[in-house]
Formats: structure tokens, sequence, C-alpha cells
């Protein structure tokens, strides 16, 4: 017999995600591949259109350096996001089968997502020259999130999970000149991802409402260190993928041009893996119904250094 009343919402992923079921190789791929004459990453999320010196070889290379990113970054952050559904899935294990359905399918998804971004990587590693360096390790990072509270994980994943949606619906969507294959592999994980939106939002609501005040307090500040753990990772990639881009364009020792590129790269990957979450009205309209104002404060105060990182008015376009 069942212990809780299912879902509504919980039912309602479960039926998106049937519907919307999709394949690597019949749906995403199909037989394609990287060229290196198409954008990878708009310039609404590399900020390539800051750097008024680059010409279109130059600008193209930069946001092809920054989707590749972009793609292993996501593939990292799914390590651990799948590891924790499947973690609070035990929570339902006896009680509402709807909800522990949905978090299992969302557990397949994310697995299927992190193989989607192997093959990415492996795909274009063919295609751009040599150099290229993305040495986070994922399991090093996953111990390090899964170490934190529940409440704060999935607030951290809340937050990922409706930024990977924002980006894809105000920037890669319409944008003109991107790789159609690129493009896809944004398309699809976009409609899994939205279902997974709404799972965080549910489990991060049932977290929240287990807490004592004083545990809620102490989670506020594992998502702080959170936040701050991914702008780490953001920094060493943004200096690595700086001077790979320098390296091939033979500026690395033309300060003049390696000083603004490296700016831009940790500006650029600020805003899209911190900053653009934090503009999601729907996520800290959450987080501020979960946190207390002066929690709230500590957590703004955190982010404040990380404000300045959000794109300026746009250029001419580069052709």
């Amino acid at each position: 017999m069942l212990t809780t009343t299912p879902s509504p919402r919980y039912a309602k992923t479960i039926e998106a995600s049937k519907r919307i079921r999709w394949d690597i190789d019949a749906d995403v791929v199909r037989g394609r591949h990287f060229d290196l004459a198409d954008l990878f990453l708009p310039d609404a999320l590399s900020l390539a259109d800051e750097l008024p010196f680059l010409d279109g070889a130059a600008h193209r290379f930069l946001g092809q350096v920054q989707g590749r990113t972009y793609a292993n970054m996501f593939g990292l952050v799914e390590r651990f996001i799948g590891a924790k559904m499947l973690e609070i899935s035990r929570d339902h294990w006896l009680g509402d089968q709807v909800a522990l359905e949905a978090l299992v399918r969302f557990t397949d998804e994310e697995l299927k997502h992190q193989a989607l971004f192997r093959r990415i990587e492996a795909m274009v590693g063919q295609t751009m020259p040599p150099g290229y360096r993305f040495d986070i390790a994922p399991n090093e990072v996953a111990g390090f999130v899964l170490g934190k509270s529940s409440w704060a994980v999935l607030a951290l994943t809340c937050h990922i999970e409706l930024f990977s949606q924002a980006h894809y619906r105000a920037s890669l969507a319409d944008a003109q000149g991107l790789s159609p294959l690129f493009k896809d592999i944004f398309l699809y994980h976009w409609k899994e991802e939205s279902q997974h939106a709404i799972v965080d939002e549910l489990e991060w609501q049932r977290e929240d409402a287990r807490l004592s005040p004083a545990a809620r307090d102490a989670a506020v500040d594992d998502l702080i260190a959170l936040v701050q753990g991914v702008d780490g990772i953001v920094q060493a990639q943004a200096a690595a993928d700086a001077g790979y881009f320098l390296q091939r364009q033979g500026w690395a020792d033309d300060p003049a041009r390696a000083a603004p590129v490296q700016a831009t790269l940790l500006k650029a990957y600020r805003w899209q893996y911190i900053v653009s979450g934090t503009q999601e009205p729907r996520f800290m309209q959450l987080l501020a119904r979960l946190a207390s104002a002066p929690q709230m404060q500590r957590i703004q105060q955190a982010l404040a250094p990380l404000a300045y990182a959000v794109p300026t008015a746009p250029r001419e376009p580069v052709h």
C-alpha cells in the first residue's frame, strides 16, 4: 500500500519523458560531424564580441573553444546530478512509486547525457587542433559536491538545470551561423532538462520541509561553498582555454591581446555557469521562499564579486 499520494507533477514529468525520449545516434548525431566553418557557441554566451580585435576566423575559433568546454562542463556536472538523484530516490522506495519512477527516469537520462557529452568531446577532438585541455576530474568534483548537504546540492542542481534551459531558449535556439549539430545537441538536452528542473524543485522543497532552522542555515553555507567551488573550476578552465586559444593564434607573448582574452574568458564562464542562473526568476523566487532574508543576504554577498560578469551591449558582428 502506498504511504503517500502520488504528485501529479511527478506524473507529468514521466509522461513527458516517455513522449520526448531520444537516442544519441538516431536523433542527435545522425551520422553528422563538426565543421570548423561553423560557430559552436554564440556571442550571447561566449562574449567573443567584447574583443574588438578578433577577426572573423579568430572570433569563430574562440566560440568553438568555448563550445567544446560548454559540452564538457555539462558532462562534468551531470556526474554528480545523476548520483544525487539516484541517492534520494531511496526516500521513495517504499512510498510514492510515481515519484520513484520520475527519479529513476531522471537518473537514466543523466547517464545518457554524460554519454552524449563524452561522444561530443571525442568528435570535436578529431576536428579541432591539438592542445586543448579539460583536466577537471568528474569523480573528484562529484565527491566534493556530494559531501555537502542535500539541500545545497539540490539548490545547485536546480540552478544548473534552469540556466541550461535559459541558455538554449535565449541564445542557442535562434542563433545564426551555429553548427547544426551543436544546436541539436542542446535542443535535445533542453527537452529532457525541462522535466528535470520540475523534479529538482519538488525534491528541493521536500528536503527543505525536513530541515530544522539550524540545519537550513548550515545548508546555506554549503550552497555558498558550492558556488565558490564552481568558481574555482571556472577560473581554472578559463585559464586553460585562454592559453590554448592564445597559443593557436600566436598571441601568447602579446600582452595587449592576451590580457583581454584571459579576462573575457573568465567573465564569460562566470556568466555562463554562475551569474546567468542567478538572473533566472524561477530559481531566485524559489530560493527566496526557502531561505530567510538574512540567509539571502549572505548568498548575495557571496555572489557580489561575480556580479560584473554580464554581457555588455553587443557591437556589430564580425564577418
